[in-house]
Formats: structure tokens, C-alpha cells, sequence
């Protein structure tokens, strides 16, 4: 069985976010979504179990798609979920540098392959940094997080 991880704190989930994990779907048996667990350093982050819900939600219709909480390294998680491969997704050329060398990592250490997709043109400047400060402003995001359908 393929299986595969998407690993990221998810605050939020992201059209973006969407976009990779449909596009990673077809290539995989399983797909397990971890979701970074609470950050003392970020405590007005909603819930790991919040966010969660929010992923589950969205794909409870697809049976090949897990969501799970995610502490440490996105190697060991892997190997917790028999996992042969990390998605990642690349926007920016420093994106595609960092993940270069964590990569090459999780190779070395951990016998793990990364797969890049790189973001669609349309949704390269869609982060949840950015759609977190937008909300900040009261400024209605919604065109940016995903629907279920």
C-alpha cells in the first residue's frame, strides 16, 4: 500500500492546502494529513483538535484521506504511519530551497522520499500567515479556505 503524509499546522486550512492534497490524492493508496499539535509559543491558535475537525470535515467522503494529530519530525511520523513519502508543497524558490535540504534529511536519516508539488499559479500567494492577518483586519477570507463538494 502507497501511503503518503501532508504534514503543516493548518492555520488555517488553505484553498492551497486543498489543492495539494487533491493533486497528491491519485498518486497514493492513503493519505494521512498530520496536523501539528498546540504551540505554547502561538497560543491563540486554535486547537489541534479544531483544526482537525475542520480537515476531517472536508474529506469525509474520501475514504483514502486519515487526519491526524502530529508531533516531532515529519520522518518519524512517517514511519509511525508506514509511510513511504512526505508531500510538500512549494510556492516561492526559498519554499523550494527549504524543503530541498529537509528532504534531502528525511532521505538520509529516515529512508523517507519527499514529493514536491508546486502550488498552482492562481494560488501562489495563498498562506495561512497571510489569510491569518487578513482575518486580523476583518477582512472576509472565505474565498480562500475550501469548501466540502
Amino acid at each position: 500500500m502507497k501511503t503518503g503524509i501532508f504534514v503543516g499546522s493548518f492555520n488555517p486550512y488553505t484553498i492551497g492546502h486543498d489543492s495539494i492534497v487533491r493533486r497528491a490524492l491519485p498518486l497514493f493508496d492513503r493519505l494521512v494529513i498530520g496536523v501539528v499539535g498546540d504551540n505554547v509559543h502561538k497560543p491563540d491558535m486554535p486547537s489541534a483538535e479544531e483544526r482537525m475537525q475542520v480537515i476531517k470535515n472536508l474529506y469525509a467522503d474520501e475514504k483514502r484521506i486519515e487526519v491526524k494529530p502530529y508531533h516531532g519530525l515529519a520522518m518519524d511520523f512517517a514511519k509511525a504511519e508506514n509511510a513511504q513519502f512526505i508531500v510538500k508543497g512549494v510556492r516561492t524558490v526559498s519554499d523550494f530551497e527549504y524543503e530541498q535540504w529537509q528532504a534531502d534529511f528525511n532521505r538520509k536519516l529516515g529512508g523517507i522520499e519527499t514529493i514536491l508539488l508546486y502550488t498552482e499559479p492562481e494560488l501562489a500567494s495563498v498562506s495561512s500567515s497571510a489569510v491569518r492577518e487578513l482575518q486580523h483586519f476583518g477582512v472576509d477570507v472565505s474565498a480562500y479556505l475550501p469548501k466540502k463538494g
